[in-house]
């Protein structure tokens, strides 16, 4: 990894003692009033666990280590010490954090945002799937937080004029295990060459790999451990519950969910995008408010389909694991595993979805005969055996007929945008005529190979 030769061997640091009882408020943290106005404005009366723990070492300049289980707070844990050092000290380019997908990054921009509001914080979001002349132009602002993903910000290291993070003092790295998971080790690595070995950096993540560990050793110098639950936790608020099913039942048996539950707002894990649209369309053709989002919608339809979410406009959401991460969507009743994870890590993020910041939620695995032993994995990683989600068989089955013609449907549907796709590549706003022309041309020459190469 980057510079091993400095800190060779991270000492950890004893475990603190925590006096949950008296330290109650942020004040009593070590934050300063402004923050503490401003946490109250956003209705975080008391600190979380991983927060008590956290914010006094990270404000005495230490690197952190944290380990908490997601919907535990974990932004509030980095950014108010970052805010709080740049009170102290006002700098612009003072902190960049690390996401691994580019919703989380919006988010916790908003959240930088909420709490600096009073003091004159900017963020800027650099991500991929949105234009780089405008994040260029947000850089050159000179922002004083930068919320990335790791291989937009490579690009703009290397190709943005008068760009650089010499002057950085806080780096932080949420997700972290997710963010290796996505082979942007390489990535990661180039940040930690360009930027200043005397910094503070915190590590988050839900989980501790032996990546992470090794990242830990390449950028962390002495680093206290904050660990929040050091077993692998799905809330207690939360009820979770199986179905097992065969695979050729499992559209109609989440009609009869949506049905049951009626009223609930839900969101539905699938494994592959394609079967992300193809069950949005399924269950638009019989009348449910659904929308999907996945990692082959344009960035700004991703960013429209979770504010309709948010803003209630639709109730049922449908996703890859895109946003099984870190997503703080405050009013998930219902989280479906419609395809079951195959890394049983997932599910905890997953499930983590709902149920956040004490309220209760619900979660419901459908597992068909190919994913018993998966399942398994699963119990046994959070050592609980589920029961079953409690059905009438005879009304499911009488779903049937009308979920069998809406397949067909959503098929058809499938079909159609996949045609209309090849024959306009999806126009990216600007030169659109010609967009459309180079489809035309390569639909001529035939292949898809060749229409990559054009655009």
């Amino acid at each position: 990894m980057a510079a091993p030769e400095e800190h060779d061997s991270p000492t950890e640091a004893p475990q603190p003692a925590v006096q949950e009882e008296e330290t109650k408020t942020f004040k009593d943290l070590g934050v300063t009033d402004v923050l503490c106005e401003a946490c109250d404005q956003l209705g975080w009366t008391k600190p979380t666990k991983i927060q008590i723990e956290a914010i006094p070492l990270a404000l005495q300049g230490r690197d952190i280590i944290g380990l908490a289980e997601t919907g535990s707070g974990k932004t509030g844990a980095f950014a108010l010490p970052i805010l709080n050092a740049l009170l102290e000290t006002p700098q612009r380019l003072f902190a960049l954090v690390l996401t691994p997908t580019r919703e989380l990054a919006f988010q916790i921009s908003e959240q930088f945002e909420a709490l600096g509001s009073s003091i004159g914080v900017q963020s800027a979001v650099i991500v991929g799937g949105i234009d780089s002349m405008s994040q260029s132009l947000a850089l050159a602002k000179k922002p004083h937080v930068i919320i990335a993903t790791p291989g937009r910000l490579i690009d703009h290291l290397e190709n943005t004029k008068g760009f650089n993070l010499r002057a950085l003092k806080y780096l932080v790295m949420d997700e972290a295990d997710r963010i290796l998971n996505m082979d942007f080790e390489t990535e990661v690595d180039k940040i930690l060459k360009v930027i200043p070995r005397d910094r503070k950096t915190f590590l988050f993540s839900a989980t501790m790999t032996k990546k992470v560990q090794k990242l830990q050793r390449a950028a962390l110098k002495n680093p206290v451990k904050c660990a929040v639950s050091s077993k692998y936790q799905t809330v207690e608020k939360l009820q979770q519950y199986y179905l097992f099913i065969p695979s050729k039942f499992k559209d109609t048996y989440l009609v009869y969910i949506l049905n049951e539950l009626a009223g609930n707002s839900f969101m539905i894990f699938c494994s592959t995008c394609n079967n992300t649209q193809r069950t949005a369309l399924l269950l638009r053709n019989l009348g449910f408010t659904a929308i999907p989002l996945h990692g082959q919608m344009s960035q700004s339809k991703r960013l429209g389909s979770l504010n309709k979410f948010k803003a209630k406009a639709r109730s049922i959401l449908l996703a890859t694991d895109v946003a099984s991460r870190g997503l703080d969507i405050p009013h998930v009743d219902v989280v479906v595993n419609f395809d079951i994870p195959t890394h049983s890590k997932d599910y905890i993020h997953r499930v983590g979805r709902t149920a956040r910041a004490g309220r209760s939620g619900k979660a419901i695995t459908f597992v068909t005969q190919y994913d018993v032993e998966l399942f398994q994995r699963i119990e046994h990683l959070i050592g609980k055996k589920l029961p079953v989600f409690p059905t009438q068989d005879d009304e499911v089955m009488m779903l049937t007929e009308r979920v069998t013609e809406a397949q067909r449907f959503a098929r058809m549907e499938l079909r159609e945008n996949g045609e209309k796709k090849k024959r306009v590549r999806e126009d990216t706003g600007d030169n659109d005529d010609t967009e459309g022309a180079m489809g035309v041309r390569n639909k001529v020459a035939g292949g898809k190979m060749k229409k990559r190469k054009g655009r």
